[in-house]
């Protein structure tokens, strides 16, 4: 069988959003979610994990691009603007291409971050990719190597890679997932050589509008040869919670969320990563390594 790792980002972002996730996950469909330990929401979202027998592996999504820093916003005034929020993910890229990010700010950030999610979920991050792909980016994906580098066993980190059949034969988000997978390819080499376990092949990566079809996941998929696959997602019910912090590209940003849900938990997609050859598995599938079987999911 194939491994399909299924990771739910943004776990923590809003309740109605955790709440989606974790219905799927007593469903059997994902493999873990990752938490946004900055968010205003995450504390409840832990406690609502805990209530519900911690169904899943919660892993960390380290963020740079919504809401506010763990740390003072004066300690890391080059990610954060006159508010005291983080950029959002264009203006930090404008700040990137222009070199006004400060490497010691940034891991003083994630640092925290850090300590942030072991003191919410009460051990290291398994699984670790960062909100909007920022580890790809030089110097953000080198530096929180540093910073998960005295984990062990090492986690597995989410390489943003495509093969050019899927690039091509996917429409949505082209020309992003292009740059995307061009500073992927550079930082998974940094990431292999580091001793970083991730995935060979990322499916799930387009526009918001493309995931209102209710096939697309089983598409993603059936474009990829490859054994070990992981299937990013953004799963979660109607959350007014995002209304002004995660929309930036319209109310399409938070539809998605419903679509994805729907189309998950949808009978026909278990059936169809079946025929597909795969089989649900966590993380510590990946873990270089490590004296770690796959094991089902669900």
């Amino acid at each position: 069988m194939r491994q399909l790792l299924i990771v739910a980002d943004d776990y923590g972002v809003g309740l109605p959003t955790s709440r989606g996730i974790l219905d799927l996950a007593h469903a059997g469909v994902l493999s873990a979610a990752l938490v946004q330990v900055n968010s205003p929401h995450a504390s409840a979202a832990l406690a609502l994990w805990r209530q519900q027998g911690e169904p899943l592996e919660l892993g960390w999504h380290p963020c740079l691009t919504l809401d506010r820093p763990v740390l003072a916003p004066q300690a890391v005034p080059s990610l954060v603007g006159s508010d005291g929020r983080f950029h959002r993910l264009r203006g930090l890229l404008w700040r990137w291409l222009g070199g006004r990010l400060r490497g010691s700010e940034i891991r003083a950030e994630l640092a925290a971050q850090l300590v942030r999610f072991q003191s919410l979920v009460g051990h290291a991050p398994r699984v670790v990719a960062a909100h909007h792909h920022m580890q790809v980016f030089p110097p953000i994906g080198p530096i929180l190597l540093d910073v998960l580098a005295r984990i062990r066993p090492r986690p597995y980190v989410r390489r943003v890679l495509e093969p050019r059949r899927q690039l091509m034969g996917l429409a949505g988000g082209r020309p992003k997932r292009v740059l995307l997978n061009f500073m992927g390819q550079r930082f998974a080499t940094v990431q292999r050589r580091r001793g970083f376990p991730g995935n060979t092949v990322l499916a799930g990566v387009t526009d918001p509008h493309c995931v209102a079809e209710p096939n697309f996941f089983l598409r993603c998929l059936a474009k990829t040869r490859e054994q070990e696959v992981e299937l990013m997602c953004h799963p979660g019910y109607e959350d007014p919670s995002l209304l002004g912090r995660d929309d930036d590209g319209g109310p399409m940003d938070r539809l998605r969320r419903v679509y994805e849900l729907q189309a998950l938990r949808h009978p026909s997609f278990r059936e169809g990563i079946a025929r597909l050859g795969f089989e649900i598995v966590p993380p510590t599938a990946w873990r270089e390594g490590a004296d770690v079987r796959p094991r089902r999911v669900a």
